[in-house]
């Protein structure tokens, strides 16, 4: 069955009801062709509506488009300005609205400001109430999450985001957060998973599981949470958000690499600049969804890159004179062999701090590096997924979409800790062949 009749089943049957507190739920996460950033289908509303939203691991709060076609719910409601809620938003402003009352146009209303983190755009948007409806893990139905809180904003805001997309869904350190608020009404742990597709086909979604820590079967009948290797979660002490709020820290999930290896060769490395700076936050590495690959300081990045090709001349390979933008570094698609793993190039590794004094690898094949180009003229290539993000990088390394695609990972806020597996290709499976209509957890 695909996902498609599996949801148009449940909203037959209407089998819509908050479930006992031992449950855990899943939703489909789809990767768009177009911008290459990943969206999360979940319903929303009175009547429930399926809508598709970006994935966002760094927003703390999500949001929806209000002025062109949420329509009325039965269940939505506002927040007044100076409530306990209200205040817990960390609100800046209160919003009138001189219009007919609907949702994002009230009058004495707590006032956001949600930001879209592709354009780096903010507008002013009310906080909204409603309910929301997740697929629970063992197919049968609908979970709901009543009240559950968000920001209204206008259509602007979606400059630059999918086709399709109609907000924000925030996963964030924040007790708002998507996960957050779903593991407040069932009373269940505060962790998450998401195993991103490396596919741009619908039918081909990857999977995020809320507030369970496994186990996630994949076929054929993989566990792949008993291949989760952990680090500790650490805590940038400042924010970045457009709207700063003082002695607010980041929402953003940052680990601790220590250094980078390709082909088991560690790169020589400013190693101050894998460390946060706890006055101005720069430094570090921090996952993120909405950067399609991965970017590094360009001093980070000029070794990354002379080392990488220095390994790929003892294969033999040779780099093409005219690599396709944005890419820096490219090579002809027939010189290179593919296997399961993707392209047969240098291997890299992360590598990160252990939950004891051991260390662990992050690793990645061609599969996470490499990226499949066709010119104009037909001339297929395989080019680099790193791109330099300058001297003044707020962060030292962002790990993009591509280097986490057909990985597991976990999202332990009660540890505060943070699990990867590597490629589950290894595994002989993928984060695509989890079967949203079969009984993938216990």
């Amino acid at each position: 069955m695909s996902f498609l009749q599996y949801f148009t089943l449940i909203f037959i049957y209407q089998q819509f009801s908050i479930i006992n507190s031992s449950t855990s739920f899943v939703s489909p996460i789809n990767k768009d062709q177009s911008t290459q950033l990943y969206t999360l289908s979940i319903s929303i509303k009175t009547p429930l509506q399926l809508t598709d939203f970006l994935l966002d691991l760094g927003n703390k709060l999500s949001w929806i488009d209000c002025t062109s076609g949420y329509y009325i719910s039965t269940t939505h409601h506002y927040i007044p300005c100076g409530t306990t809620k209200c205040n817990e938003l960390g609100s800046l402003a209160c919003s009138n609205c001189f219009r007919a009352s609907g949702p994002g146009c009230h009058n004495n209303s707590c006032a956001l400001f949600p930001e879209n983190p592709v354009i780096k755009n903010v507008v002013l948007g009310q906080a909204l109430v409603d309910t929301v409806g997740l697929t629970v893990s063992d197919g049968g139905q609908l979970g709901i999450v009543p009240n559950f809180v968000l920001s209204c904003c206008d259509e602007s805001l979606l400059i630059g985001l999918p086709d399709g997309v109609t907000g924000l869904a925030g996963l964030g350190r924040s007790n708002y957060s998507l996960p957050a608020q779903v593991s407040s009404v069932y009373a269940l742990p505060n962790i998450f998973a998401l195993c991103l597709p490396s596919s741009t086909t619908s039918t081909l979604s990857g999977t995020a599981f809320f507030n369970t820590p496994g186990p996630y079967y994949f076929s054929p009948g993989i566990d792949l949470s008993s291949n989760l290797t952990y680090t500790p979660l650490i805590i940038n002490p400042v924010s970045f958000t457009i709207v700063t709020y003082a002695n607010q820290p980041s929402d953003e999930y940052f680990v601790g690499l220590t250094s980078i290896n390709i082909n088991s060769n560690p790169l020589q490395l400013n190693r101050t600049l894998l460390t946060i700076d706890k006055t101005t936050g720069f430094g570090g590495t921090r996952l993120s969804t909405v950067s399609p690959y991965t970017i590094l300081h360009t001093s980070i990045y000029n070794v990354f890159i002379e080392t990488f090709m220095n390994e790929t001349t003892k294969l033999n390979l040779t780099i093409t004179d005219d690599p396709v933008s944005p890419f820096d570094v490219c090579y002809d698609a027939g010189d290179i062999y593919v296997t399961f793993l993707g392209p047969d190039v240098p291997v890299i590794d992360f590598v990160m701090e252990g939950d004891d004094e051991n260390v662990n690898y992050w690793r990645m094949y061609g599969g996470n590096s490499m990226v499949n180009v066709v010119k104009e003229n037909g001339e297929e290539l395989w080019c680099l997924g790193f791109f330099d993000g300058g001297e003044d990088a707020r962060t030292s390394v962002v790990i993009g979409g591509k280097q986490m695609e057909d990985n597991l990972l976990q999202f332990d806020l009660v540890q505060e800790r943070f699990g990867f597996s590597s490629s589950v290709l290894v595994h002989d499976t993928n984060c695509s062949s989890f079967n949203f209509g079969y009984n993938g957890l216990p």
